[in-house]
């Protein structure tokens, strides 16, 4: 094609004339920019007025003239009724199941030889120390020579009266005298019993230096010392666990201590230990702390070198069987109304219901009321539902 491209000089400044055929071109150009815009700006002036798209929550009813919104999918269990065992979860502190206390029964004096340590076992009547005993013997010396003194004159006493027996038939003495040489001979023989019962008061005294084991058990604590000087206020000087055994002393609610009785097993679990003892409760404490409403179930154990008198332990209590809705954790809330669940009714509407939690165990959260078993209980999303909600069920795939 031929453009005809003109140029003229006024002035010397040169004047280019462009070609006629791309100026309509970019005046067509801008033209259909225009009612591009008009369109957008203006073009739904004239219809019905536009709202904005608005989404529908998840199970929210729909508004009045707008589109139905899509209802949630929940997964709802059926729980039944199963035989659950109840387990009650308790802490508290270890100690011996009989502790003897044992100290200073004689009068005392200067230590010189203890002959155990903590962690030692004993028998009844062993010696775990013994005090100097010096002026004690030399009492018993004494007494003994007393007790020798005094069986002389019951000997010679005797012997006199059996000559006056002799010579009272014969007249040269009278029947007086031989009862005054009897009466002397039976004050001899009280005196010798008096020696010596004196003379086994002794010994006993000296004996009862000798710090012995009351019973055979395990020497818990160590408080004495060589050389030092003991007497009756020393206090405590060892503890000894009779026989070894152990127990757990269990804090228990109110309510869980009623429901349990002597001879249930238990399970104990040292603090920083991996291995568990089993145990029985033997003693169920008979009064309940007013403060804390608390009671505590003394679990018998026998004797291991993990379970430490003192040592912090937790346990779980075998409180027997009950018959009951088992939910998992996730199916049971809480708030501050106490704890509920969400079934779903005959009209697919969550519905929350108010329950009781009995055990809590690997198995799930036993319900001891608010369900019979019967209900579509949702199993993890009640969080995200409100009451009234509909939404659309899906029945838990069997395990």
């Amino acid at each position: 094609m031929n453009y005809e491209t003109t140029v003229t000089r006024n002035d010397d400044v040169l004047t280019v004339e462009r070609p006629s055929r791309r100026r309509a071109f970019i005046i067509a150009a801008v033209v259909a920019a225009l009612a591009l815009l008009a369109f957008v700006l203006f073009g739904r002036g004239g219809g019905e007025e536009a709202t904005p798209a608005t989404a529908t929550a998840p199970g929210a009813a729909p508004k009045e003239g707008g589109r139905p919104g899509a209802q949630p999918r929940v997964t709802v269990i059926v729980p039944g009724r199963q035989s659950v065992a109840r387990q009650i979860s308790s802490t508290g502190t270890l100690a011996a199941r009989r502790e003897l206390p044992v100290g200073v029964v004689g009068e005392g004096g200067v230590v010189t030889r203890v002959f155990v340590e903590a962690g030692d076992w004993v028998r009844q009547g062993q010696v775990l120390a013994s005090v100097d005993r010096q002026v004690q013997a030399q009492q018993s010396d004494a007494l003994d020579a007393q007790v020798g003194v005094a069986r002389a004159d019951a000997r010679l006493a005797q012997q006199e009266l059996d000559r006056s027996q002799q010579l009272v038939g014969r007249g040269f003495i009278s029947q007086a005298d031989v009862d005054r040489r009897t009466a002397t001979r039976d004050a001899a023989n009280a005196r010798v019993r008096v020696a010596e019962a004196q003379a086994r008061e002794n010994r006993a005294r000296i004996g009862r230096l000798d710090i012995r084991a009351p019973a055979a058990g395990l020497v818990l604590t160590r408080g004495v010392e060589p050389g030092q000087v003991i007497g009756a206020g020393s206090g405590v000087l060892f503890r000894i666990a009779r026989g070894g055994e152990m127990e757990l002393r269990a804090q228990l609610a109110e309510g869980d201590l009623a429901g349990l009785s002597v001879g249930q097993s238990a399970t104990v679990t040292p603090v920083g230990r991996s291995e568990s003892f089993e145990g029985q409760i033997w003693q169920l404490a008979p009064v309940i702390d007013p403060t804390s409403r608390q009671g505590i179930a003394r679990i018998a154990l026998s004797y291991d070198p993990a379970l430490r008198p003192g040592g912090f332990a937790s346990a779980i209590i075998q409180g027997g069987g009950v018959t009951a809705p088992l939910l998992p954790e996730s199916a049971v809330l809480s708030d501050t109304e106490g704890n509920y669940v969400y079934i779903i009714d005959g009209d697919n509407k969550a519905q929350r219901r108010a329950v009781t939690i009995g055990g809590v165990s690997d198995r799930g959260i036993t319900i001891t009321s608010g369900l019979n078993g019967q209900e579509r209980v949702v199993q993890s999303a009640g969080p995200f539902l409100t009451p009234g909600q509909t939404v659309n069920p899906v029945r838990a795939a069997a395990r």
